[in-house]
């Protein structure tokens, strides 16, 4: 049943990133303004779960070398954010997907060559074939439509998102996935903290009801990722978690009205077609 958990992460992070746009549709709530509240939100929602949960957190994972691994994912972590938001802000949610699907080759490739539990060709070959799918489904006229704004995201994420990745999985070894979320939020809070300042008293009561209900989806999606990550394997995660583009598709096309795509349907169904291949390999 591990091959459950992210494919509710898709379902959750798919919500989220259809409120995420809604919330930066208003004048007031720029990238800054969205991090800045929203990581300490993560926390208090990550506080409860590992409350609830009581997952193990010792001393012992932070020594040394676990320490400056987790220094440098907080890092990513904070540098990604800024980027997607203040991209999000000026571009369409459909584009801002296309552009976090680049990534998904990248991880797929540097995580066979870091890790030998990785390179399962019956998961490799599927995921890369759903990579390709989605990519092909936001090809338009030989090439991304994409606002200046977005660049810098498409660089950053082409370099980072693979070592992001194998950062996470190296911290999994020995973390659990709702503390290393508690942690990591923690100290991205902190980073943002002029950011949370500045913006808390920017936003109205129900503005701040959909960035409570954008963080506990997004909180969940990401502490299932850890789970899928640490149980099934980065690519295997990758690949179901492929469903979050098209599911952020419909959604931005049913409710948001974006315009409808056959070739995004048609991706949809390679997909779904990759995971069941995938998993009748008895992956």
């Amino acid at each position: 049943m591990n091959f459950l958990f992210p494919i509710v992460a898709a379902l959750l992070q798919a919500s989220s990133a259809t409120l995420d746009k809604v919330l930066l549709s208003f004048k007031r709530v720029d990238y800054k303004v969205y991090t800045g509240v929203s990581y300490p939100l993560l926390f208090v929602i990550t506080l409860v779960i590992f409350l609830v949960v009581r997952p193990p957190l010792s001393r012992e994972l932070f020594r040394d070398d676990l320490f400056f691994l987790l220094l440098i994912s907080v890092a990513f972590t904070t540098i990604t954010n800024l980027i997607v938001y203040r991209a999000l802000k000026h571009e369409r949610l459909i584009e801002i997907e296309a552009v976090g699907l680049l990534q998904t080759l990248p991880i797929i490739v540097f995580s066979s060559i870091v890790f030998t539990d990785e390179r399962r060709y019956a998961v490799v070959v599927p995921a890369v074939i759903a990579a390709f799918a989605i990519i092909w489904s936001h090809w338009e006229h030989h090439h991304f439509q994409m606002n200046k704004d977005t660049y810098p995201l498409l660089i950053w994420l082409l370099v980072a998102a693979p070592v992001g990745a194998v950062l996470s999985k190296e911290l999994l070894r020995v973390w659990d996935p709702i503390s290393l979320e508690l942690v990591r939020s923690f100290l991205v809070a902190i980073l943002l903290y002029k950011y949370f300042e500045r913006g808390f008293a920017k936003i109205t009561l129900p503005i701040f009801g959909l960035f409570v209900l954008t963080n506990l989806f997004s909180s969940v999606a990401w502490i299932l990722v850890f789970y899928g990550y640490q149980r099934i394997g980065i690519i295997h995660t990758m690949l179901l978690f492929s469903l979050q583009p098209m599911l952020v598709y419909f959604a931005s096309a049913f409710f948001l009205k974006e315009r409808f795509s056959w070739k995004k349907s048609a991706a949809f169904i390679v997909v779904l077609l990759s995971i069941a291949t995938a998993q009748l390999l008895g992956v």
